[in-house]
């Protein structure tokens, strides 16, 4: 098949996030979406062994990205690009953000 479509509401979700790598068959090429309460903080984690670099876009809300010990502010339509090595953690702000995710190696 050239093609697959799947609806990010109605997958399953790991810390408010939904990967979906696996339901829309990607070979190299990851997608998330987050859909973050107030408060809400992702795991710190890096991607140096699969040399995964990721972008970060905020659609709405605000949320931070600290990235290598360093607190990167975002407000909605800011994007960030994160390399394969650098640890990451998103937290959220005080209203309900999404984000969306993607990363390829």
């Amino acid at each position: 098949m050239s093609h697959s479509k799947v609806n990010y509401e109605e997958t399953e979700t790991t810390y408010e996030m939904h990967f979906l790598r696996d339901p829309l068959d990607c070979e190299d090429h990851g997608l998330t979406v987050v859909d973050a309460d107030p408060g809400w903080e992702g795991p710190e984690h890096e991607h140096g062994d699969e040399d995964h670099e990721e972008v970060y876009l905020l659609v709405e809300g605000e949320a931070t990205i600290t990235v290598d010990g360093e607190d990167v502010s975002l407000s909605a339509g800011d994007a960030v690009r994160v390399s394969p090595g650098a640890t990451r953690q998103l937290t959220n702000g005080d209203t309900r953000s999404r984000l969306v995710i993607t990363g390829a190696s």
